[in-house]
């Protein structure tokens, strides 16, 4: 081998190994299935949103009452021990391991401590996307009604009432325009 060969794949040693120290450094971003598949779960969107709210940690048994209580629908002060154990218990033995492998939590099971995982950011992009308010939807659904309204009108005039399905149609129409327009602004 010639000292120029050598060189050369010294060269490319070096580099590839500064591409492997930069890639091990930054685990890779978590696909979009396993990010669904991790906030599919209430429990686990729970859980999320009270390590964002603790400025990214907690205990279990915090987090098992504060959830506890969402889902009980009381103060967590005011959970039975049954209560507070099915979720105590759930959270554990599925949810936070779950979470703890998908790196969006670092779960500590033999402290009992739960934190915000190097991928915290990722699932929380999601967590916080909201249905834009300006969305054109209920717009349209509101044009469909409208234009339905006035079709159907102009039929009844013409040549009598129609039967009750028309109107059960507009109905449904105006229904869905009204839930999109109500849940957009909120």
């Amino acid at each position: 081998m010639s000292k120029q060969d050598h060189k050369e794949q010294s060269s490319s040693d070096t580099e590839s190994s500064q591409t492997t120290d930069a890639e091990e450094s930054q685990p890779p971003e978590p696909s979009l299935d396993v990010v669904f598949d991790v906030l599919r779960n209430r429990r686990r969107r729970l859980v999320m949103k009270a390590l964002e709210e603790r400025d990214g940690s907690t205990t279990l048994s915090d987090l098992a009452e504060h959830i506890g209580g969402i889902e009980n629908d009381k103060p967590p002060q005011a959970l039975n021990a049954q209560e507070r154990k099915r979720v105590y218990v759930g959270l554990y033995q599925c949810h936070l391991p779950k979470m703890d492998d998908a790196d969006a939590i670092e779960f500590d099971k033999n402290r009992g401590t739960v934190e915000r995982g190097e991928m915290g950011d990722r699932y929380h992009e999601y967590l916080q996307r909201d249905v834009d308010a300006k969305s054109g939807w209920p717009i349209y659904y509101g044009g469909v009604s409208a234009v339905a309204a006035v079709s159907y009108a102009t039929v009844v005039i013409l040549a009598g009432p129609q039967p009750i399905v028309a109107m059960g149609a507009l109905v449904l129409i105006g229904a869905l325009a009204a839930y999109h327009w109500s849940s957009s602004s909120e």
